[in-house]
């Protein structure tokens, strides 16, 4: 039977991190991520608040919500750049693979500081927008997208990130109104972020 891009890579993500988890428990030094974390964090498209709470050693769960940022030319609305902000609901787990490596070589992790692989599931309802363009909704989406990431803490509190993913993204178009973005119901999503944060 043929199976989906996404559940291959869910596949290979939890037999990957399972394995990690293992190798974890044998060996005589010992790694583990923080059992909750709370931050916020900023970029360039938004701001977000966070948890992480623990799964195992290596697996901690986000939870997050936040503004999504975006800007963009509408021939629509006009040809001058618009921006908009909407709100934006997220669950990732997150296995720290480099944790054990980082904490044998004696370096920081702290507010698990390691690179990661993180399968990102992002929902936008269409609860209100901020923009410069007057009555403009946004079309509900869903999206599934796995990803590579490095976190890094400077300090004890301070914190970035940065990683690249490619996924899934479908949209739910109301039946009962003229569609704000024209285009199909499913599509290929991308995610490039890198974000600046705070962690309590």
């Amino acid at each position: 039977m043929h199976q989906s891009p996404i559940k291959k890579a869910l596949y290979v993500f939890i037999f990957l991190a399972i394995a990690n988890n293992i190798n974890a428990q044998t060996s005589t030094q010992k790694a583990s991520v923080e059992k909750s974390l709370y931050g916020i964090q900023t970029g360039f498209l938004g701001i977000w608040g966070h948890n992480e709470a623990r799964l195992t050693n290596t697996i901690a769960l986000r939870s997050e919500i936040g503004l999504d940022a975006d800007i963009f030319n509408a021939e629509f609305i006009g040809s001058n750049d618009k921006f908009l902000l909407t709100p934006v609901i997220t669950l990732e787990p997150r296995w720290y693979y480099s944790l054990n490596r980082r904490f044998r070589k004696g370096k920081k992790i702290a507010n698990n500081t390691a690179n990661f692989l993180t399968l990102k599931i992002s929902y936008h309802p269409n609860l209100f927008v901020i923009s410069n363009v007057e009555n403009i909704e946004v079309i509900p989406d869903l999206q599934i997208i796995p990803k590579w990431a490095i976190k890094r803490t400077v300090g004890k509190h301070f914190t970035y990130e940065t990683g690249i993913g490619i996924g899934y993204r479908k949209l739910f178009y109301p039946n009962d109104r003229n569609r704000i973005f024209i285009g199909d119901d499913s599509d290929v999503a991308v995610d490039l972020h890198l974000r600046l944060g705070y962690t309590f």
